[in-house]
C-alpha cells in the first residue's frame, strides 16, 4: 500500500519541463498522435475549444512543425529571424531577413515570412534589456518573432507610473521594442502546507516535474541546495542537490529512502497518465499542458520563449510564457506537449477560475546545467 503511494507521487513529480536537451536519440519523440490518448484529446477540447477531430489534426501538425524547426533554421542561415506554430494552417513559419533564402526555405515544408531583424539582433536587444533594472509596473519582455521586435509586457494600471515609463523610453532605444499590457503582476505558485499531494519542503508545497535518472526536476524558489523534501506521506524523499532563483528558477532533488522515479506525468483523472518520451521543444503557437498538485491537469498554448520575467525576488531568464493556468501549490510542476517534457512551471498571474498566464523554465536548460538524464519510456 505505501509503495503503491509513493510510487503514485513520484509520478506527479516526474514531470515538468520545456526544452533543449541533451537528448539521445532514443529520447527523440514518438508521434505526439491521437494515441496520446482520447483523454488527452478531450482535455484539448475543453481548454481550447477544439472539436476532436481538430485536436487530433493540431497534435499531428505539431508534431511535424516541431521536426522540422531545426532544418528551416539551418536552411535560413545568418537571415533567420524566428519561428513559430500556426494553428489556423496547421505550419510552422519561418521568419528570414534575406528574401533570397525563402526558397531554401519553403523547400523545407515551412512557410516564410520576411522581416527587418534578425533573430540575432532581436537577442542582442533583448539582452540590453536584461542589463537594465525594471521596476515592478513591468512584467516581463521577451522576442516576438512574429511581431519581429522585443516585447515588453507592461501591467495595465502601472503604465502611467514615471518609472516605468522610463524604463521603456530606455527599452525603445536599445531597438525594435513593441510596449504590450497585461493584466497583473507575475506571482511564483509556491503554497503554505494544505496537507495531502506532492512534495514539501520547510512549510511549502510545490510540484514534482520530471523524473531523471537519480530523481526529479522541479522549481528553484521551492527550495535551497541542501534543504530537506518530504513526500505526500510525511516520509523522507531526498534533499536538493542544486537550486537557482531568482536568476534562474530550477532544481533538482535526488530520490531515495524508497523512492524511485518513473517516466510519467500525472493526468489526475482527467486525462489518462502521460508517458514521457523526450524533450524535443515545442514552437511558439503550439498546444501545451500543464499537471499541478492543485489546479491538476490544463491545456493553453505557447505565448513566448526566452521571456525574462520581473518577479519581487527579481528577474527570472530564458523562460517560456502560456496561457495555461495555475495557482499556488502548482510550482514545479510539468509542462507537456505531446509526448515530449517542455519544462517546470515557475510562475505567472491569474488563476484556473478566470484565466491567465503561466511561466514555465525550459527542461532542456535544466539537464544540460546538472548534467542530468531525462527518464523517458
Amino acid at each position: 500500500m505505501v509503495r503503491t503511494g509513493l510510487s503514485a507521487l513520484l509520478i506527479i513529480g516526474t514531470w515538468a519541463t520545456a526544452g533543449l536537451t541533451q537528448a539521445s536519440a532514443a529520447d527523440s519523440p514518438s508521434a505526439a498522435e491521437p494515441r496520446a490518448g482520447a483523454a488527452l484529446i478531450a482535455a484539448m477540447q475543453k481548454d481550447l475549444g477544439l472539436t476532436k477531430s481538430q485536436a487530433e489534426a493540431r497534435l499531428t501538425a505539431e508534431k511535424a512543425a516541431t521536426a522540422l524547426q531545426g532544418p528551416a533554421q539551418r536552411a535560413a542561415g545568418a537571415s533567420f529571424g524566428g519561428s513559430w506554430f500556426d494553428a489556423d494552417s496547421g505550419r510552422l513559419t519561418v521568419a528570414v531577413t534575406d528574401s533570397g533564402t525563402a526558397r531554401s526555405v519553403r523547400a523545407t515544408g515551412a512557410d516564410v515570412r520576411v522581416v527587418d531583424h534578425t533573430a540575432k539582433q532581436l537577442d542582442a536587444a533583448k539582452s540590453r534589456l536584461d542589463a537594465l533594472s525594471a521596476p515592478s509596473g513591468v512584467s516581463s519582455w521577451h522576442v516576438d518573432p512574429r511581431a519581429n521586435s522585443v516585447v515588453v509586457n507592461v501591467v495595465a494600471s502601472e503604465q502611467g507610473d514615471n518609472d516605468v515609463r522610463a524604463f521603456v523610453a530606455k527599452a525603445r532605444k536599445a531597438g525594435p521594442v513593441t510596449v504590450k499590457q497585461t493584466a497583473a503582476a507575475p506571482q511564483t505558485f509556491a503554497a503554505g502546507t494544505v496537507g495531502g499531494d506532492p512534495y514539501y519542503t520547510g512549510n511549502v508545497r510545490c510540484s514534482i516535474g520530471f523524473s531523471v535518472h537519480g530523481g526529479f526536476v522541479t522549481a528553484g524558489h521551492c527550495g535551497g541546495a541542501g534543504g530537506a523534501v518530504r513526500g505526500w506521506d510525511g516520509s523522507a524523499i531526498g534533499n536538493f542537490q542544486g537550486s537557482s532563483f531568482p536568476d534562474n528558477d530550477y532544481a533538482w532533488v535526488n530520490v531515495g529512502s524508497g523512492w524511485w522515479t518513473v517516466p510519467v506525468v500525472l493526468g489526475w483523472g482527467t486525462v489518462s497518465d502521460q508517458l514521457v518520451r523526450g524533450s524535443n521543444e515545442a514552437p511558439i503557437g503550439a498546444s501545451i499542458c500543464r499537471s499541478g498538485s492543485t489546479t491538476h491537469w490544463h491545456c493553453g498554448n505557447v505565448l513566448a520563449k526566452n521571456e525574462t520575467v520581473n518577479y519581487s525576488q527579481g528577474a527570472v531568464h530564458q523562460m517560456t510564457k502560456t496561457s495555461v493556468c495555475a495557482e499556488p501549490g502548482d510550482s514545479g510542476g510539468s509542462f507537456i506537449s505531446g509526448d515530449q517534457a517542455q519544462g517546470v512551471t515557475s510562475g505567472g498571474w491569474g488563476n484556473c477560475s478566470g484565466g491567465g498566464e503561466t511561466w514555465h523554465q525550459p527542461i532542456n536548460e535544466i539537464l544540460n546545467r546538472y548534467g542530468l538524464t531525462l527518464h523517458t519510456a
